[in-house]
């Protein structure tokens, strides 16, 4: 059984989670580093997040937005592919800046799954690159505003429902905690949401 549920939206009813959101904002937690203190995505459950997305995935979605960091994006990203859906990436800044900084700094072969999956959305014309500075402390914040906007502009553009993703550890870190923000981001805007849950339960 897929360890999803729904989570509080203003906007959320009866009939709407019970509708597949055709078009999916998503963000969530990357790889545990090696020297983490809490547990929040240990590299041993990849394998069990990748499936409760692909469970997810297969009720009805057509396009992800997203964006391409290691562990919730670019799991995503790939059963996207797998099931022939729709990808849409957003990066605050250039892809190799963007790799350095949020892909290969963690345990995992994450950066050949990145390339792969880029080059393909690039090929796709489905690459946002926003153009932020690296050391910008909002860079990630406006990253996680604009990936709801494009995910509503998209359901817009053809005629879908949105919602959001969200896949974490079910727990805020804190104020500096961007998947919380890109929780709140999506709230803020109405999106029905749903959570993915990294850990055993």
């Amino acid at each position: 059984m897929t360890k999803a549920r729904l989570v509080g939206s203003a906007s959320l009813n009866i009939s709407d989670a019970a509708r597949p959101f055709s078009v999916i904002a998503l963000a969530g937690r990357r790889i545990d580093a090696p020297d983490a203190k809490d547990v929040c995505f240990p590299l041993r459950n990849v394998p069990m997040v990748e499936e409760r997305i692909r469970r997810c995935f297969q009720s009805g979605v057509r396009v992800l937005v997203c964006s391409a960091a290691c562990g919730a994006d670019l799991l995503a990203l790939g059963v996207a592919s797998e099931l022939g859906i729709r990808r849409r990436v957003v990066l605050p800044f250039a892809r190799t800046l963007f790799c350095e900084s949020s892909v290969a700094d963690r345990p995992g072969d994450w950066g050949e799954c990145y390339d792969r999956a880029l080059n393909k959305i690039e090929q796709q014309q489905d690459l946002v690159i926003l153009g932020y500075e690296q050391a910008d402390p909002a860079a990630y914040a406006r990253t996680n505003a604009a990936i709801v906007d494009e995910a509503l502009r998209i359901s817009k553009q053809e005629g879908r429902l949105a919602g959001a993703l969200v896949v974490w550890d079910g727990k805020s870190r804190g104020k500096e905690d961007l998947t919380a923000h890109f929780l709140d981001e999506a709230r803020g805007k109405g999106m029905p949401l749903t959570e993915i849950l990294t850990l055993m339960c």
